[in-house]
């Protein structure tokens, strides 16, 4: 009897063993299944799928190579972020935030292939730049005309966006295995995957602003999925219960938005080509995924390791499917006679803009403004989460949150920014709105404060959760450094020069993507410098009152010298691109960018105002607080001196008795 624990034990251990071998054999069959399909399909349909869209057949290297190396790149960054992800997620880090054994094993898959995904992204720009050029990589390489096919070819540079961050990734997981580090790099690692999806059939023709933003969701849903099954197959590993939302989330967001790619890029659903055809295959397999996922999470209590590799091999198939997509022209763009507002806008602005057009002419945005609705959403279910509890929050907070939420919404979807992409002056004025305007409203909205009272805490013996994970990064020392009140007023102040007077601004504005760029960018450094002045959550260490409104009167000279400057200025900011858009009832770029200077200048004042006016509320606020503790204090100073004396008259009487 003393024996068949350990034997039981042993053989569990060895089936556990050959089932993970099993598993792995699995996946590498379908990494070399995946390449060999697509090697296959690049010799065989090659030649004809040049000539469907007028281009010269590059040779046979190339069309192998262009799919085959997509696929592997993409499959090594999806691993990358899944990999990073299971860890943030997972992991029990220590004191001293190192993660624990398990998790490391989990570091070390993202830091492995982290190299293999910098090496395949390099060989991506040759292949790339080679591939557009027309001219084969060895000649490209030998004969110096490197740097013009690259800067000739937008997906080239996309994938050299790619490597610079993978390289990141690569050296930053071999130097630190700190829960906070894995965090961190989930920024590379998201704009490396964004870098390859925004560029080649989403960012080109008619409603190329749609595709961009949904390409931009849908590539982060698609790769993070396909990484999360992978990783835990490699590592054996039971997803935890946030991972599994995280999952069926993904899924959905995969499918819906991949929904949308297919009819921008597919005309009236027709599914006569390789393209739809492979789109209809990819999207299917994520449904299968997706609903095994559902099943997973809300019916049984776990899957078996059949399942799991089952699933991974299905997101792997669906990876191979989406790049052999990539590679070829969309079936929309095929035959389209392009304008000028077809490449550089995606969409027609025949007349000028007036009040009644700035609010009727919506081209909705699918990612600001999902995520303007998605957190109004959510800090409402907070608040009903609250006051079921039977916990009050204040009703300004929350009015403040949800006009906030309103008004990013409508600056990112409606005339302000259609005509914003097409027009400096109108540009200027989103801007200001994201930047000085929506994150007061947010900041006063306190969301964090929220958060942190409705999201429960991990019992004993739990992994840490999403309040953890919240305490963990507010008190860490990036959230330090950026909400610091000096980082925070050079972020907020120097933005806007580099952005618009360096040659920054002339790539930014050509893409769609630049815009959503642009809008998250200044979004998040307007919300660090309010948090640093009028900020209820906890967080930055704040300076005294008198203190933050020094620093909110220093950042008016900057802002006032930036609008002087735009509209002084001789040269057009973006004069390439506005020329070349030529919308025909703008009578002057340079007159518009003046109009946009002033915009510039004279925006401040409205937002400074209720700053001011939030600031004097919480100064008030705070002196009373202190005063009535100084009153208590005295009232209970006071007690206690009539009952030392009491006492000592007491001691002075026993002591004259004797």
């Amino acid at each position: 009897m003393e024996t068949e624990g350990p034997v039981a034990l042993a053989s569990s251990t060895a089936r556990a063993s050959r089932s993970n071998s099993w598993a792995l054999a699995w996946l590498l069959v379908g990494l070399l299944g995946g390449a060999t399909a697509l090697a296959a399909y690049g010799l065989l349909s090659g030649v004809r799928r040049y000539a469907t869209v007028g281009n010269p057949y590059p040779g046979a290297f190339l069309a192998v190579a262009e799919p085959v190396g997509y696929f592997a790149a993409c499959l090594a960054g999806a691993v990358c972020l899944g990999a990073m992800v299971c860890v943030v997620m997972m992991a029990r880090p220590e004191r001293d935030g190192l993660i624990d054994p398990a998790s490391f094993r989990i570091h070390l898959v993202a830091e492995r292939v982290s190299i293999a995904w910098a090496a395949l992204a390099a060989a991506m720009v040759i292949i790339q730049a080679a591939h557009d050029s027309g001219v084969a990589p060895t000649r490209l390489l030998t004969g110096g005309g490197v740097v013009d096919a690259v800067a000739a070819s937008e997906i080239a540079r996309g994938w050299i966006v790619t490597v610079i961050c993978a390289l990141v990734v690569t050296v930053t997981l071999r130097l630190h295995t700190r829960w906070l580090g894995h965090l961190v790099l989930l920024v590379p690692t998201v704009v490396a995957v964004i870098a390859t999806a925004v560029t080649g059939n989403p960012g080109q023709g008619p409603d190329h602003d749609y595709a961009t933003s949904a390409a931009i969701v849908f590539a982060v849903a698609v790769t993070t999925l396909a990484g999360l099954k992978i990783t835990m197959v490699l590592v054996a590993a039971t997803p935890s219960r946030a991972v599994q939302v995280v999952q069926v989330a993904c899924g959905a967001l995969a499918l819906s938005y991949g929904a949308m790619l297919l009819y921008l890029l597919i005309p009236r659903w027709e599914v006569d080509s390789d393209f739809a055809r492979l789109g209809l295959l990819a999207g299917l397999l994520l449904l299968l995924v997706w609903m095994s996922d559902c099943r997973q999470l809300f019916r049984t209590p776990g899957r078996s390791g059949d399942a799991s590799t089952g699933a991974a091999l299905a997101a792997m198939t669906t990876v191979a499917a989406l790049a052999a997509m990539a590679v070829q022209t969309a079936p929309r763009y095929v035959a389209h006679q392009f304008t000028a507002w077809d490449v550089f806008l995606g969409y027609e602005l025949p007349q000028p803009p007036n009040a009644v057009r700035l609010v009727t002419t919506w081209r909705f945005d699918s990612l600001v403004g999902v995520a303007g609705i998605v957190l109004a959403i959510g800090y409402l279910a907070g608040f009903v989460v609250l006051r079921r509890r039977g916990n009050a929050w204040p009703a300004g907070r929350l009015a403040s949150w949800l006009t906030g939420c309103a008004v990013l919404v409508v600056t990112s979807s409606s005339g302000v920014r259609a005509y914003g992409s097409a027009m400096f002056s109108v540009h200027m004025a989103e801007h200001m709105t994201l930047n000085m305007f929506i994150p007061v409203l947010l900041v006063l909205g306190g969301p964090v404060t929220l958060a942190l009272r409705v999201l429960p805490a991990a019992g004993d013996g739990q992994r840490p959760g999403p309040r953890e994970w919240l305490t963990w990064l507010l008190h860490s020392r990036v959230t330090a450094f950026f909400s610091h009140p000096i980082t925070a007023f050079i972020l907020f102040v120097a933005s806007p020069y580099i952005v618009y007077f360096t040659p920054l601004f002339d790539t930014l504005v050509r893409y769609h993507w630049g815009h959503e760029f642009m809008a998250v960018h200044f979004l998040l450094v307007g919300y660090l410098f309010y948090w640093a002045i009028i900020g209820i959550d906890p967080g930055p260490r704040r300076l005294p009152y008198p203190g933050r409104i020094g620093l909110l009167f220093a950042v008016m000279p900057f802002h006032a010298f930036f609008g002087i400057a735009l509209m002084t200025t001789t040269s057009a900011v973006g004069g390439v691109f506005y020329k070349s858009v030529d919308l025909p009832w703008l009578a002057s770029i340079e007159a518009d960018q003046h109009l946009g200077g002033g915009i510039a200048w004279g925006a401040t004042e409205l937002p400074i105002i209720i700053v001011i006016v939030a600031l004097v509320a919480q100064w008030a606020r705070q002196d009373r607080r202190v005063a009535a503790r100084q009153d208590r204090h005295a009232d209970s100073s006071y007690g206690d001196d009539d009952l030392e004396a009491y006492n000592a008259m007491l001691r002075e009487l026993s002591r004259m008795r004797r």
